[in-house]
Parts: C-alpha cells; sequence; structure tokens
C-alpha cells in the first residue's frame, strides 16, 4: 500500500509540473507576441517576392488588425492588384477581388501574391492564438519554444521558434505535422515604430531557393 501511495505521489507531482510548464511557455509566448506587434495596429507594408531566376516582383500593401485574430489587408500596388483585399475573423478568411461578385473563401495555406508568403503569414495573426507550447528550453543566450497547432485549420502543424531574453522573436522554423521543414522565417532590423514598440522591420522567408522579403 505505501509502495502504490509513493508511486500516486510521483504521478500527481509530475503532472503538477506538466500544468505549470504549459501555464509558463504559454505565458511567454503571449509576452513575444506582444513584443512582435500590438494586438491593435494599422500599417504599411511592402512584400518583395525574389525568384530563384532573380527577378523581383514588390506588393505595397495597408494593413489593419483588431485584437488577436481580425486582419483585413488591402493592396495598393502594384497595378494589377490594386484594390485586392483579404479579411480575416477568427479562423475564417476571405479575398475580395475588384470586378469579381462577392467575397471568395480562401485557406491560410494559400498565397494572394503568388510567392513563398502564404495568407498565414501575410495577416501576421498572434502566434498564441494559434499554437500551444509543448517544449521550452531556457538557455543563457535565448529561449526556444516548441509549438503544436491548436488545430488542423493553421497553415503550419509545428513551430520552432528563437527568442531573445529580452522576448524579442528571432527566427521561426514552420514544420509538417510529420516533422519535415516548409520555411524559415527570420526576423530582422529592430526599429522604434513608438508607444514603446521596438519590434522587427524586416522578415525574411525562405523556401528552399525562393525568399521573399516583407519590409513594414
Amino acid at each position: 500500500m505505501k509502495n502504490i501511495k509513493i508511486v500516486l505521489l510521483f504521478i500527481i507531482l509530475i503532472s503538477i509540473a506538466g500544468v505549470t510548464f504549459a501555464q509558463d511557455g504559454n505565458e511567454l509566448l503571449k509576452r513575444i507576441d506582444k513584443k512582435l506587434m500590438p494586438e491593435s495596429y494599422e500599417s504599411y507594408r511592402k512584400f518583395i517576392n525574389v525568384e530563384p531566376d532573380g527577378k523581383t516582383k514588390e506588393f505595397v500593401a495597408y494593413t489593419i488588425k483588431k485584437q488577436k485574430v481580425n486582419v483585413a489587408l488591402l493592396f495598393l500596388s502594384p497595378a494589377s492588384e490594386k484594390g485586392r483585399a483579404t479579411l480575416r475573423l477568427g479562423e475564417n478568411m476571405w479575398l475580395y477581388i475588384p470586378n469579381v461578385g462577392k467575397p471568395i473563401r480562401i485557406t491560410s495555406l494559400q498565397s494572394v501574391t503568388g510567392g513563398v508568403f502564404n495568407n498565414a503569414d501575410i495577416m501576421l495573426v498572434d502566434y498564441s492564438a494559434e499554437y500551444d507550447v509543448v517544449n521550452l528550453v531556457n538557455n543563457e543566450a535565448e529561449y526556444i519554444l516548441e509549438l503544436k497547432a491548436k488545430n488542423k485549420t493553421v497553415a503550419y502543424d509545428k513551430l520552432k521558434m528563437w527568442a531573445t531574453k529580452d522576448e524579442i522573436l528571432t527566427k521561426i522554423e514552420c514544420s509538417s505535422a510529420g516533422g519535415t521543414l516548409i520555411k524559415t522565417l527570420e526576423f530582422r532590423e529592430l526599429k522604434d515604430f513608438g508607444n514603446g514598440l521596438v519590434t522587427s522591420s524586416v522578415v525574411e522567408t525562405s523556401e528552399l531557393l525562393t525568399h521573399i522579403f516583407s519590409k513594414m
């Protein structure tokens, strides 16, 4: 009976430790999100698609975000894309194309720019809204977080995230459910945007031979 009590106590302690870890990891992720971007904001961004042959195509868009998962994006250039817009409300996403009768339902995996950036990358939803932290490494130089999607509607099943000790995001590796690396995002060139927001002004996304740069 005594041995059974010891085993039960051990299981309880492990369960408590697991809950505490999950809370700590997810709270850290929320703070990283907050330092990456405000919960609500307006911005102009430039997307530069660099093809393997060196050809580039640039897009300029206006973005407005309210709360964590409500985002609208309007393309201003090039002329061929002007007036095109995407809207995300929670897990639902639509594409509006001028001269088309009604908005088209789209998914986070699709790309309205035709490049490496898909809709999930462009819409910049808080990571804590879509992922849970399943592993956290806290070393002297940085934090390394392993994230698992909360459901199957998100673009990537797994993320591996690096952040400084100041909780500034520096890199993300996006993987499939099977662990295959899909793309890498690197957050660069910290800039003071005012009101206490100091965050990356350039995000470089790479996928094998293709690169896209997003500059706010």
